[in-house]
């Protein structure tokens, strides 16, 4: 029997990150996998990198490391370039943990000797930024899935938990460590076991962890002075546990598309009585269940 703690979405938030460590120290866990996006968003990107390194965790790159290896190249797309988080997230790391998300694989083959292999990515194949979330259909995620030989699946990016069994494949994301969007404020992961009958859920976790450090970092770090209105709206992602910036970016798509970002602009979106048309379905309604077929 292998035993396997499975994070993912840290998005350099430490004091979760300790958290995690803290309580997966009691389940004697034989290897610990991250599913990416170990960085952004939160002001500890390059410190939680170093724990990853240190421990020799398997570690795949999310969507997010594109922003800060693409940013300013000639592969980033024309909409990044009124993006303000890249230059923060290079100023976190600097040249030698940059290097190290560039050497990143995209994608793990986990193939233990006791039990079914297990294929690892962030989204879904090829592409870091679409998710398979609990409204996914079965024939989207047969489409994306065609190629992949693996029956058991190790997903993340929707910040969603979730162990769904979709035609052939059994998919789990353990939900996010450092930024959950289900409304509760806690550190999500979880401890999958795995035998010759297959991988199944021992514990599926749920942490709290304390905000006050991150604040304190955001707030030495400049965080908002630095990024601005996005600044702000991640910030409020960190203290309620719901999506901020989305909904922000759909409503001034909207109602003010060739506004430039300003405070003023933010007063008038929190001011709406009710943003959950500019929220995506498969975040609306959401508790901390974890959703099962």
């Amino acid at each position: 029997m292998t035993r396997l703690a499975v994070l993912a979405d840290i998005h350099g938030n430490l004091p979760a990150l300790h958290a995690v460590i803290d309580d997966m120290a009691q389940f004697n866990v034989d290897h610990v996998v991250v599913a990416g996006d170990s960085i952004n968003w939160g002001p500890y990107s390059r410190q939680v990198l170093e724990i990853i390194a240190d421990c020799r965790w398997a570690a795949i790159r999310g969507n997010n490391a594109y922003y800060a290896l693409d940013f300013a190249t000639c592969r980033a797309p024309e909409h990044w370039r009124s993006f303000t988080l890249p230059h923060f997230l290079r100023e976190q790391l600097g040249d030698p943990w940059l290097n190290v998300i560039a050497c990143q694989p995209d994608t793990l083959s986990l193939r233990f000797p006791d039990a079914p292999p297990i294929r690892v990515f962030h989204g879904i194949p090829g592409d870091p930024f679409v998710s398979i979330n609990p409204l996914s259909t079965l024939s989207e995620t047969e489409r994306w899935l065609k190629h992949v030989q693996e029956e058991t699946i190790i997903a993340a990016h929707s910040h969603i938990a979730m162990e769904r069994q979709m035609g052939r494949w059994r998919i789990f994301n353990p939900g996010a460590v450092g930024v959950p969007l289900d409304g509760d404020l806690s550190a999500s992961y979880m401890i999958l076991r795995g035998d010759v009958h297959g991988w199944k859920i021992e514990r599926h976790r749920r942490i709290p962890f304390d905000t006050t450090t991150l604040l304190d970092e955001f707030e030495r770090q400049r965080f908002v002075e630095k990024c601005g209105v996005t600044a702000s709206l991640i910030i409020d992602e960190f203290l309620t546990a719901r999506l901020r910036v989305h909904p922000w970016q759909k409503w001034k798509q909207r109602y003010y598309p060739d506004a430039q970002d300003s405070f003023e602009l933010l007063d008038l979106f929190n001011n709406v009585d009710d943003t959950s048309e500019f929220i995506p379905p498969e975040y609306r309604d959401l508790d901390s269940a974890l959703h099962r077929d």
